[in-house]
């Protein structure tokens, strides 16, 4: 995907409140990737859990964000870099289990 430069500042700027919302929400996340929250490819093909995800996120974004970003450009964002948000989400918690 080629992004136009204020796509990818754009980008740069949702992924900071994203890891922010994955790490202190791991716990309500983790099951809505299915069996253990194991990162695999299913989870990532399957849009409908990438977009309760996303969708899940989005509530909890700060309102500014919220006011710059509206829901399907921030579902977009996220389904678009997928594999990079259930990655963060997936390794930290792996971090946290060793």
């Amino acid at each position: 995907m080629n992004l136009s430069p204020d796509q990818g500042k754009l980008g740069d700027k949702l992924m900071g409140p994203v890891s922010a919302i994955l790490d202190q929400h791991r716990a309500e996340l983790l099951p809505l990737l299915g069996k253990s929250g194991e990162l695999s490819q299913a989870a990532l093909r399957n849009d409908e859990t990438v977009r309760s995800v996303a969708t899940f996120c989005y509530a909890l974004l700060p309102g500014l964000v919220r006011l710059a970003v509206k829901e399907p450009a921030f579902i977009s964002f996220v389904m678009n870099n997928r594999e990079t948000v259930l990655e963060k989400l997936v390794s930290r918690q792996e971090k946290i289990s060793e």
